[in-house]
């Protein structure tokens, strides 16, 4: 997820087309093995043209993949429907618009973005031109996931356009269908020979990630990404994992329970729960347990109804395997006699269907509590201070996300500090997600590096440093030479030039604006050869 706009809650949306009502998505096909290495090795042989330098080229294929969504949002949505059965609705607000949102903030931030930025060169360069510029890397490798299949695979694909570079996009094969509507339209809308698509499993990823890339973006769970890296290594590629991990909710004594339980209920519930950032489990006062496991029962009623299997707005686990996953570890957690469903608790293999399913009686060895569920499954643990919380929290893996509700600033200013995760939200979840001006990524085992807004065009960036002298006037660097710079007298000069010192008079000088600060350079340079001429003789003083 990630960009502007406040997406409605799963269960209030717009009158919008009906699953089924729309086209079919197309066929998924299999890029044949054989061919993987031509289309790299074409796609780098058109990079290498230059075209994707041009700013008005790259905003031009922005705009294109703006309008493939725009002409063709029906089968995009029922494609996920066909995966997932998500409401359209529901991949319009949390997959295309998001991506749509993000692709606008890159046209209207490019220019600004892309332009070189001057610094002080220092007085020893003071003549000299010095800049930051900000070079495409070249060709990257996106591997994208099958939950939100358009956001993040066309999300760090677009960021990667934005910033000059071309981009081989590996959609996810779990979501078959959004990865043939996307092999579909891109070729259509988009550069074919720079931004082609690579359709497959696990062989034709193995023999991308067998192929030197410029950099490479993934997108999904720890034990692929750890493949994936190491991948990159052998090249010395630079990648991005976005990865997840079991991110935590904080709830303590002053939070509002029917409000933190609406919206733990609503963000568990998007996608079935199977969203990287959804919440994982949520950590209760011992005394307010039973109070807020019932406030999520009366918030999955408001969501769904009595029973969400029949609404259309609650979407389904995406595959037996997943959906096999999820019900074995509610199985062995229900085994543990402690363990009480408190909310759902349903399944059916037949339609992969498994309810928003509240747990209690948890303790944090338990099956539900080893790996990310990554599904609807909401584990709620007892805790007696909220020093515990931390504790408990800092003595596992760093989560993607950490929600914090409570009207205490002094707690939510004492978990922040004392706790990491990737991202964090306090009195809400996942809003975090909708402003493209916060970074999006993991640390530690929840991923590395950041994208969204202006930190996806960084990630695809690399910052060149440029500097320029002028091609005569080799007085000015008669400083740096041997028979001056190694003499007593030269040393004492350049030491009074060029030698910082903290709260001295060079740094008084670097806080003047640019041209005040040239002419006092000039000025400097002056008088330290009037000085030091006049200490001995004066053309010969530093000899």
């Amino acid at each position: 997820m990630g960009a502007a706009g406040a997406p409605p809650v799963a269960n209030s949306f717009a009158v919008a087309a009906e699953p089924n009502s729309t086209p079919a998505a197309p066929k998924f096909v299999l890029t044949p093995e054989a061919d993987i290495s031509t289309i790299v090795e074409a796609a780098r042989a058109r990079y290498n043209t230059g075209v994707t330098r041009s700013l008005s080229w790259r905003k031009n294929q922005l705009r294109a993949l703006f309008r493939m969504f725009d002409e063709n949002e029906s089968v995009f949505l029922e494609a996920s429907h066909k995966d997932m059965a998500k409401h359209h609705n529901e991949t319009w607000a949390y997959d295309v618009l998001i991506l749509k949102n993000e692709i606008v903030d890159a046209l209207e931030n490019l220019d600004s973005w892309s332009k070189p930025e001057r610094v002080d060169p220092g007085l020893p360069n003071m003549l000299d031109t010095a800049e930051i510029r900000r070079d495409p890397f070249g060709l990257c490798l996106v591997i994208g996931a099958w939950n939100y299949p358009y956001q993040l695979t066309l999300g760090p694909m677009m960021a990667a356009i934005a910033a000059g570079n071309a981009v081989i996009v590996k959609p996810s094969e779990v979501a078959s269908h959004a990865a043939a509507a996307m092999a579909h339209f891109l070729p259509k809308y988009l550069d074919p020979v720079l931004f082609p698509v690579v359709n497959g499993g696990v062989p034709e990823t193995t023999a991308l990630l067998k192929i030197r890339f410029d950099h490479i973006f993934y997108t999904g769970n720890g034990f692929v990404g750890k493949i994936v890296a190491a991948a990159a290594a052998k090249n010395l590629t630079p990648c991005v994992l976005e990865l997840g991990g079991k991110s935590p909710v904080i709830i303590d004594e002053t939070a509002d329970l029917a409000i933190a339980a609406k919206r733990v209920m609503w963000a568990k519930s998007i996608n079935c729960g199977q969203t990287c950032v959804a919440p994982d489990y949520v950590l209760v006062p011992r005394g307010k347990v039973d109070a807020f496991a019932a406030a999520c029962k009366d918030a999955v009623l408001d969501l769904y109804g009595e029973n969400p299997k029949t609404n259309s707005h609650y979407p389904r686990v995406i595959t037996k395997r997943q959906f096999d996953r999820l019900t074995d570890v509610l199985d062995k957690q229900k085994a543990i006699g402690t363990t009480k469903v408190a909310v759902g608790g349903e399944t059916d293999a037949s339609d992969l269907y498994i309810a928003p399913t509240v747990l209690t009686g948890v303790s944090g060895s338990d099956p539900v509590m080893e790996d990310e569920i990554f599904g609807p499954l909401l584990p709620i643990l007892p805790t007696d201070s909220v020093n515990e919380c931390i504790d408990f929290v800092r003595a596992r893996e760093k989560p993607l996300a950490l929600y914090v509700f409570s009207k205490n600033q002094k707690v939510v200013d004492d978990v922040l500090a004392r706790t990491d995760s990737g991202n964090a939200v306090v009195n809400d979840l996942l809003m975090n997600m909708t402003i493209p001006n916060l970074p999006f990524g993991g640390v530690g085992a929840s991923g590395s590096g950041k994208y969204h807004g202006k930190a996806g065009f960084d990630t695809y960036t690399h910052t060149r440093s440029y500097l320029q002298c002028p091609a005569g006037m080799d007085l000015v660097t008669m400083p740096r030479y041997p028979k001056m710079a190694y003499s007593n007298g030269g040393r004492k000069l350049l030491s009074a030039l060029l030698e910082k010192r903290v709260g001295g008079f060079w740094a008084l000088m670097r806080k003047l604006a640019l041209p005040t600060r040239t002419w006092a350079y000039v000025f400097c340079i002056v008088v330290g050869f009037v000085i030091g001429g006049g200490a001995q003789n004066r053309w010969t003083w530093w000899r």
